[in-house]
């Protein structure tokens, strides 16, 4: 079980699944949307998480796409693929033990900020994870 929420404390969650398709994204869309250089997500079956307290807001960012982030403190928790309804991704940092879950890749990369160097050995997709 992984819990985890917002800085000000007003949205917290609950993940009872196993987490996986960890990756660190560098695409301009998640850039924007959290204020960082990449953002690091994890995946988990929907029915395997909860928000136990408080109410984040829903942003669809792009078509197909919503994310969700606290509206009182403006931590961004999750992404959501309209496409994809049994899976929900949620940012690591917000994870009460982030160190709990690790990424496996660097995703979008041809996105990536000339200033970023990599170094951690991590295989690099130029854009999306191809799956299966």
């Amino acid at each position: 079980m992984l819990e985890g929420g917002c800085l000000c404390g007003a949205i917290r969650y609950r993940a009872s699944g196993m987490p996986y398709d960890a990756t660190s994204c560098h695409c301009n869309t998640c850039r924007r949307a959290t204020g960082a250089p990449f953002v690091s997500w994890t995946s988990f079956r929907r029915d395997e998480f909860t928000v136990e307290k408080g109410q984040p807001v829903v942003y669809e960012s792009s078509p197909g796409v919503e994310r969700t982030f606290c509206g009182r403190c403006g931590t961004a928790l999750t992404y959501r693929r309209t496409d994809q309804p049994d899976e929900i991704d949620v940012t690591i940092a917000s994870l009460d033990d982030a160190s709990a879950v690790a990424p496996a890749d660097h995703t979008w990369t041809r996105h990536r900020l000339s200033w970023v160097v990599l170094r951690d050995a991590l295989v690099c997709y130029p854009e999306a994870r191809r799956r299966g």
